[in-house]
């Protein structure tokens, strides 16, 4: 068991090992010879089942005897009798096998693979289950089992819902039976069965039914997973929303020409400039969602088809699904005033990865305003006047002020349908916060706190359209520090929904016209983590520096972002800097003094995605040739974070990887940069 010191073998139990050790070598000889040459006689058979038994964690042999029951059962005088002889053999071994491991994968897939084949009896496998589970209550093998058994059998999930209260009610610590009963009643809600309709009358009662695991010993992580099974289930709409969109409904977009004169009203950010004469339209979804195209979401407009539109999604991986998606629309110059409407939703595709069709329908609208202008000779580029000065940015805290006005509140989406939990989730949620402030007053528990808070931010996340502001952040933010220091080992995790919760207390500076300047500093806030892009969308110069990033996922879908600052973090290799590949309209980046280079692989990017999720290259065509510059060869990974990038200025200096000859990759990388490190290039 886990956390038992191992003990020194005594000389009598090293020799039964070594006698067994070679016995299980002579039966893998003979077993291998017979496999080999395809012989399936009674004695090869019998002698795979000895090696079973002995071992039943042998996978091969497994196959082996799927296998010789083909062979069996395709002999020409196979009849039902022999059929069940054979297949009962096979569970026989099978009950063998596991008598020596009951938690082996391979005797249980087996047994599986003998009973699909529809011969064998099934009632016998309840009263075999009973026994392993009286064995070990928390079997999951066992309990995996079960549900295929009573899937076959056609047994109704409120008859093994009770099986599974039996069971709890037994070892309440029986992780495996709330599993279970979670797995059964997803399966009831789904079906909208009897009195599982609706689940305002059922998740009350599972609350009051967990209560008493959890009072009971609030040390036992059982229970605890549990409930945090029932608050998702209390919080998540089935239904996927479009949660903001830029630009805003009701906004007018001024979009500036590639040129500008002397005297001009306009300052770098009083506009959004445009080279290629286009803007992007984001739609920002509450979950990951699919199947956004020119059908599901229509663009009416006089300038532009809707379906020349080719909409895209922004995510870390390669999947076709995403929380964000963009389009680009082009505005021809001499169109000087349009109105867009975005119509989402009103034709069915839209599905999200949990495989529910978004089914509230909505539309917003904005107005296109093109300026062209002069260009002196005196003057630069917009792009070129672009900086981190501090009079383009107007720091806010969290005070209410008449002239700030939340981003949110004007990137939000009126859907016309309830955008509001319906009166019994507050109630359940409030219920829930009332019973563990109580819990907590009597015992100090780190799991405790964390769905305390937990609880405090969905309260909050349910009633935002209506509050000006996070009610229970700093309650929140207290409750995250205290674990911070309370459970040490899980430091970063705390730090991390620390800073999301940090980040939701903002403000942005903006106005009803999206031509107003949008700057945002969020720097020297020990942020760990971004968050809360859904009201940043329109942001288009950004200030993260001296904070604690090590990832900056999600900041593609901030599309406007001309400048952005992530000098003093501590992002650990070009990998992390992925997202920004998507943000076209970027042109001054600064990443110095950040641990670029102490290590070649970003695991950070791993802790909650999968490593296949990696997309850095897989773009590339088998058949393209990159390059045949050496120098580009051994910067691969370089080469394809920053070939697609249209920056004009890079600083990187205060990293491991920055010397002279990387600085010089770069160059060849982007022949469009004009300053690197606060130098001019020729």
């Amino acid at each position: 068991m886990h956390g038992r010191p191992r003990k020194a073998p005594k000389p009598e139990d090293e020799a039964a090992s070594s006698a067994k050790a070679q016995k299980l070598r002579a039966l893998q000889t003979q077993f291998f010879t017979f496999h080999h040459n395809k012989i399936y006689t009674k004695e090869a058979v019998e002698l795979s089942a000895k090696l079973l038994e002995i071992n039943p964690e042998s996978y091969t042999a497994w196959n082996y005897r799927k296998l010789a029951v083909e062979h069996y059962l395709n002999l020409p005088d196979c009849n039902p009798d022999s059929i069940k002889s054979v297949l009962d053999d096979e569970l026989r071994v099978v009950e063998n096998a596991l008598r020596q491991n009951f938690k082996s994968y391979g005797a249980w897939h087996h047994r599986k693979w003998v009973l699909s084949k529809g011969h064998s009896s099934i009632d016998n496998e309840l009263r075999l289950l009973d026994k392993f589970q009286k064995a070990d209550s928390r079997n999951f093998h066992a309990w995996n089992y079960r549900r295929y058994v009573a899937e076959s059998m056609k047994r109704s999930e409120q008859d093994e819902l009770k099986y599974a209260e039996d069971m709890i009610y037994t070892n309440f610590s029986n992780y495996s039976a709330w599993h279970n009963r979670s797995v059964l009643l997803s399966a009831l809600f789904e079906k909208k069965a009897g009195g599982f309709l609706l689940k305002e009358k059922v998740l009350p009662e599972e609350y009051e039914f967990i209560h008493q695991a959890i009072f009971t010993d609030p040390d036992d992580q059982s229970g605890w997973f549990y409930h945090l099974w029932l608050l998702d289930q209390t919080v998540t709409t089935d239904s996927p929303l479009l949660a903001s969109s830029w630009p805003g409904h009701g906004s007018d977009v001024l979009l500036v020409g590639d040129r500008c004169y002397n005297g001009s009203a306009f300052s770098p950010f009083s506009a959004l400039h445009s080279d290629s004469g286009s803007f992007p339209i984001v739609l920002y979804f509450n979950q990951p969602v699919g199947g956004v195209n020119s059908s599901t979401v229509t663009v009416e407009c006089g300038f532009n088809k809707n379906e020349d539109l080719f909409w895209k999604p922004l995510s870390a991986s390669n999947s076709q699904t995403a929380r964000v998606w963009v389009a680009h629309l082009k505005v021809p110059s001499s169109d000087l005033h349009s109105t867009v409407e975005v119509s989402v939703g009103h034709s069915k595709g839209i599905i999200s990865t949990r495989g529910f069709v978004y089914s509230h329908p909505s539309m917003f609208s904005f107005k296109v305003h093109v300026q062209p202008m002069e260009r002196d000779s005196s003057q630069v580029s917009v792009a070129e006047n672009i900086s981190l000065r501090e009079e383009n940015f107007k720091v806010y805290g969290t005070q209410s002020e008449e002239s700030i006005i939340d981003s949110f509140d004007q990137l939000i989406i009126k859907n016309g349908h309830e955008t509001t939990a319906s009166n019994w989730r507050f109630e359940a949620l409030a219920k829930e916060i009332e019973c563990f402030r109580e819990l907590l007053s009597l015992v100090d528990c780190k799991i405790g706190k964390l769905t305390l808070a937990r609880l405090l931010k969905a309260y909050d996340a349910m009633s935002y359209p209506f509050a000006n502001k996070l009610v229970h952040s700093e309650e929140v933010l207290e409750l995250y520090s205290d674990l911070m220091k309370l459970d040490p080992t899980h430091y970063q995790f705390y730090k991390d929904e620390h800073s999301i919760v940090l980040l939701q207390k903002y403000k942005v500076s903006a106005s009803s016209a999206i031509c107003d300047p949008i700057c945002l500093r969020l720097n020297n806030l020990s942020l760990s983590r971004m968050g809360a892009f859904e009201k940043l969308l329109w942001v288009q110069m950004l200030d993260l520096s001296h904070n604690e990033l090590q990832s900056i996922e999600g900041l593609e879908a901030m599309q406007l972002l001309s400048c952005l600052s992530l000098r003093n973090n501590k992002l650990r290799s070009l990998t992390a800097l992925e997202p920004l590949r998507k943000l076209k309209s970027l042109r001054i980046l600064d990443i110095s003094y950040n641990q670029i280079g102490d290590q070649s692989i970003d695991t950070t990017r791993y802790v909650c995605s999968s490593p296949l999720s990696h997309s850095v290259g897989s773009e590339l065509n088998r058949d393209e040739t990159v390059t045949s510059d050496v120098a580009l060869i051994n910067n691969w990974e370089a080469f394809f974070i920053f070939k697609d990038f249209n920056l004009n200025q890079l600083d990187i200096v205060g990293n491991t990887i920055a010397d002279e000859k990387f600085k010089s990759v770069l160059v060849k990388i982007m022949p469009k940069l004009k300053q690197l490190d606060g130098k001019l290039l020729d």
